[in-house]
């Protein structure tokens, strides 16, 4: 990785680059690392309060401290890596889309807008494949009056670190000042080998509807019940799944949704209850749902991650689950 000019180490980025790819390189602290230097190579996301916040390819984010850098520049795309046919970043995108779908959609060229009361904000946010059909000063503009009439802040889901993804939308969304915020990844996983790694899937109880206690155990929807039920329940083939609790027990152990599409099967709101947890239920919820996606001619798993869940990290990387492509979202800033 070279950085010089003549030999010399040069910081060649500026806040003026954020949304561009850059590499990095910072120096260690020496009593933490025999190694002098670490480099980074990412989307620059941030530069505020003396942070450097870079998302790699992987998804993962690094903070690198605004002291510690030696050397930095802009650098070109990564070349574009091979993808199955039914597994470019664009059509996973819709796929999970259709899994978790907001209760009212907009058009802009080939944005979807995406509005639910609020409930999440993959079923409240821009999704932007493809072009806009307007300059995109003015399509920003137009997302946002659509949202203002809804009485919600616009969000705009944009696809970090891939050459086919959203680098100029996001560099317009940095000059106006919009926030990212909920980095997350999709993962996918075979799902033939997901359905083998509990045995005991009898205990896991199926509903095409989530009860009461499911949406308790959830503890998500509280603040917009209906638009929550009608995400939960939209998407081509929903399954809730649930774990009673002890004799006693007004809650659920587990829970845990599935939604099947063609040969994806989505896995979304599991949750276990804080008296349950270490006792691989998740795994059981997830298992048992992926048996059931099975049956139903799937053959891959999906799910989505915010980065900063580690716990959520370890429990599918035991499952077997990569990462496929990261995003983010950029906020509007109200004045």
């Amino acid at each position: 990785m070279e950085f010089t000019t003549g030999g010399r180490l040069e910081i060649r980025i500026s806040t003026a680059d954020l949304g561009k790819r850059v590499s990095v390189r910072r120096l260690n602290d020496s009593g933490r690392s025999a190694e002098r230097f670490t480099d980074t190579v990412g989307v620059l996301d941030s530069w505020s309060g003396g942070v450097l916040r870079i998302t790699r390819r992987n998804g993962e984010t690094v903070e690198v401290p605004e002291a510690s850098l030696v050397a930095g520049k802009v650098v070109p795309a990564a070349p574009a890596r091979r993808r199955g046919p039914a597994t470019s970043v664009r059509e996973l995108q819709e796929i999970a889309t259709r899994g978790w779908p907001a209760r009212e959609t907009g058009r802009l060229g080939g944005w979807t807008l995406r509005a639910a009361g609020g409930f999440t904000a993959r079923a409240n946010s821009v999704l932007p494949l493809g072009d806009c059909g307007l300059p995109l000063a003015a399509a920003v503009d137009r997302a946002v009056a659509w949202y203002a009439e809804r009485g919600l802040p616009a969000l705009v889901q944009v696809t970090t670190g891939d050459p086919e993804g959203d680098d100029l939308l996001d560099a317009e969304l940095v000059r106006r000042g919009w926030t990212a915020e909920r980095h997350a990844l999709i993962r996918t996983a075979a799902l033939a080998p997901l359905a083998d790694t509990a045995a005991d899937i009898g205990r896991v109880l199926l509903a095409r509807e989530p009860d009461e206690a499911w949406l308790r155990a959830y503890g998500r929807t509280a603040a917009s019940a209906a638009d929550a039920l009608g995400v939960l329940t939209g998407g081509p083939s929903v399954w809730f799944a649930t774990v009673p609790g002890a004799a006693g027990e007004e809650l659920p152990a587990a829970v845990g949704r599935c939604a099947v599409d063609g040969r994806w099967a989505g896995f979304s709101a599991v949750a276990v209850g804080e008296d349950h947890r270490r006792r691989g239920l998740a795994t059981l919820v997830m298992a048992r749902l992926a048996r059931q996606a099975l049956d139903e001619g799937a053959s891959a798993a999906y799910l989505q991650v915010e980065t900063g869940n580690g716990g959520a990290a370890a429990l599918y990387d035991n499952l077997g689950f990569t990462t496929h492509h990261a995003y983010h979202y950029r906020r509007e800033v109200r004045r």
